[in-house]
């Protein structure tokens, strides 16, 4: 046997306080093999990324190596000199962060970025490292290399960014690339094709992957391995397959419970989320480190040593750190909560009739004539939202969603159209000529709870400032034990309202957003992607929430997301938006099966599906969004739908399409006739239909 490309045996890693080291990794052990794709999963603080920066070396000052080893064919990093490691770093071991923007420099353009590569680790001249840097920009698949070249960061789409990166770290050809996080803020079309080109690239190469993700869909589609990891340890490894369909440790198995798969459903089947809260290092227990969350603890064994990853029988190379996965029943699942009835559906409460937004940007030189174009954010929207229902806004980034979002709070006023709360119109009413009942009727959950809440201010004092401009509570004291009951509603401790928000996790904070949200009693609530910026485990707890609430106040959710697996199992109904235009509306069921819209079917077969079971037919979606400054005539989509053929005498360029009503209130916009469209099939079934 060959010796593995990247071994890793045994490390500890700790970061040095004023309080003491805090472990961060411990005896964690890994190996990739040349052209091998191994994914690196677990929740945030649990030491994925922290492994990464230790095989770069690349632990700032408080982090060291406190135990074991990380060879590179064969050599020890922790003996390397630093320009010994700088001729490995980007040359050998290349990495592509999270976010694309923290490895450009905005000042500079991308042909002189990528040129630096080569010019640096290879001694190439500057004409080599062009004609390598415009080879590599149409090797990640983005149009007109030169244009590119000559392009500043900021003129690039985030997926287009990330594609840059992705070459960036290519331009030498390692023979490691580890990707953390690369496609966490990227559209799920923009995801299946970066996801598609890596895998690409590694075969082209050869290159190995390590790929660090808490999406498991996306470990199943691009990884041959998967390592699950927990509070600085590895708890289970093995072939992705393999791990998938007999997973051996409870906390690989709570995390794919706490997964919208195909079949769950809010009301009859909903989601189980992990008990308890994550534990920081300084306060693992003793033996096993997911033992306080675990259904299958037993005192005396669990908690009595440190415990080994043992051999699962069956596969090669699958491991798991469990003392009794021999005796556990895999198949079986605790007591299923009491089926909550779905809540009745009311009357609408919001109407939006023709709604139309344009923006004025002005284009041209410093010195010459000034032109005005129009951005056509929104373009005649017509829906309803009503009492107690769940309506989900899907579509790419620019598609008008948040857009749509801010006209409805008053953040900006419409251009054209009519936005009806109840019977009063909103639509020119900004949020500072608004009452405080009309401000407190609608209210919104944003994207990053790290952003919304003032980190100077206590938690209940930020809830009691949002009561106050409520109107709610004649007194303090009234105003405060209403405060104290928010806290009860969203499932926070009452002493929290003492806590800073730096003190509190990214789910204890987007609580506490919620209960802002509500404070004044909102009968709709937007929701902007509320779960996207969480763990896996903490989005099922925080929908699940929603959900409550949702029922016990009857609120109208309006959920703004790009994740079609949440949206799957929250919605009652969908709206799926594409520059600007509703394309297609109806009920979740009927959304998510055939007949579709052309951009639906896309949408639908982009997204991640972690599930075995799952056979998907994969649609790739040519070019990016065009500019809603300069939209193409006829079908906002013409220019990307592979079904345009089926349309006779060009009329998907020539005119705009008739909303098409397809019955039960499922609406499309659509040239396609009824023929081609009872062609349609499901874009992803079960292996056993």
């Amino acid at each position: 046997m060959t010796a593995p490309l990247l071994e890793i045996d045994r490390l500890s890693i700790a970061f040095t306080t004023r309080r003491g080291d805090i472990p961060a990794v411990a005896d964690f052990s890994l190996s990739v093999a040349t052209g091998e794709a191994v994914g690196l999963v677990g929740e945030s603080g649990c030491g994925k990324s922290t492994v990464a920066l230790g095989v770069m070396r690349d632990l700032g000052r408080t982090g060291r190596i406190t135990g074991g080893t990380i060879r590179f064919r064969g050599r020890d990093l922790g003996t390397l000199s630093e320009p010994e490691l700088r001729r490995i770093r980007g040359n050998d071991i290349a990495m592509v962060y999270q976010e694309p923007m923290a490895s450009l420099n905005p000042a500079l353009r991308i042909g002189r970025q990528l040129m630096e590569v080569p010019r640096l680790h290879r001694g190439a001249s500057r004409a080599e490292a062009r004609d390598l840097a415009r080879e590599m920009v149409a090797d990640v698949g983005l149009p007109d290399p030169d244009r590119i070249l000559n392009a500043y960061p900021h003129q690039l789409s985030g997926g287009q960014q990330q594609r840059i990166v992705i070459a960036m770290a290519l331009m030498s050809r390692p023979a490691l690339l580890i990707l953390d996080e690369p496609t966490t803020a990227l559209d799920v079309t923009v995801e299946a094709a970066i996801v598609d080109l890596v895998k690409g690239l590694g075969r082209k190469y050869g290159t190995a992957l390590l790929f660090i993700s808490h999406n498991l869909g996306l470990v199943l589609e691009a990884c041959d391995r998967i390592c699950v990891m927990y509070s600085g340890e590895a708890v289970e490894q093995g072939p992705v397959r393999h791990v998938f369909d007999r997973m051996r440790h409870p906390y690989t198995q709570a995390l794919f419970r706490s997964i919208p798969l195909p079949g769950a459903d809010k009301t009859t089947r909903p989601l189980e989320t992990i008990p308890g809260s994550f534990l920081m290092p300084q306060d693992r227990p003793r033996g096993c480190n997911f033992g306080p969350r675990c259904t299958h603890f037993k005192a005396g064994l669990c908690d009595a040593a440190a415990i080994a990853m043992r051999p699962v029988p069956g596969a090669d190379d699958h491991q798991a750190r469990c003392l009794r996965f021999e005796e556990i029943d895999w198949q079986s699942r605790p007591p299923a909560p009491e089926a909550t009835a779905p809540g009745e559906v009311g009357a609408p409460v919001l109407t939006v009739s023709g709604l139309r937004k344009y923006y004025e940007v002005s284009s041209g030189g410093l010195f010459g004539r000034r032109r005005r174009k129009l951005v056509r954010a929104n373009e005649t929207l017509s829906f309803e939202a009503r009492q107690s229902e769940t309506l989900a806004i899907v579509g790419e980034s620019g598609c008008g969603k948040s857009t749509l979002a801010k006209v409805l709070l008053g953040l900006e006023t419409a251009t054209a159209g009519q936005v009806l709360l109840d019977d009063r119109e909103v639509q020119e009413t900004p949020i500072q000529k608004r009452g405080p009942r009309a401000v407190a009727d609608l209210q919104m959950v944003f994207q990053n709870p790290f952003d919304t809440l003032n980190p100077s201010k206590r938690v209940g004092g930020q809830i009691l400032r949002a009561l106050e401009v409520f109107g709610v509570g004649a007194t303090r004291r009234a105003r405060r034990e209403r405060m104290f009951e928010l806290l009860d509603l969203v499932r926070l401790p009452r002493d929290f309202a003492d806590r800073m928000p730096r003190q509190l996790s990214g789910g204890q904070k987007q609580r506490v957003g919620i209960a802002r949200a509500f404070a004044g009693g909102a009968r709709i609530v937007v929701a902007d992607e509320p779960v996207s910026a969480l763990d896996v485990s903490v989005q099922a707890a925080v929908a699940d929430l929603l959900m409550d609430i949702q029922r016990t106040r009857r609120t109208t959710l309006i959920f703004i997301s790009h994740d079609l697996s949440i949206v799957r199992y929250l919605a009652d109904r969908v709206m799926v938006m594409y520059l600007g235009h509703v394309v297609e509306i109806g009920s979740t069921a009927q959304v998510f099966a055939p007949p579709y819209h052309p951009y639906t079917e896309a949408l639908l077969s982009a997204v991640p599906i972690p599930d075995t079971r799952v056979e998907k037919t994969r649609i790739v979606l040519e070019g990016d969004v065009p500019s809603a400054i300069d939209p193409p005539p006829g079908c906002p989509f013409q220019t990307r739908c592979h079904w345009k053929d089926r349309v006779p005498n060009g009329l998907c360029a020539r005119e705009l399409p008739p909303m098409v009503e397809l019955g039960s209130g499922h609406r499309i916009l659509c040239h396609l006739s009824a023929e081609a469209l009872g062609e349609m099939e499901p874009v992803f079934r079960l292996a056993a239909e």
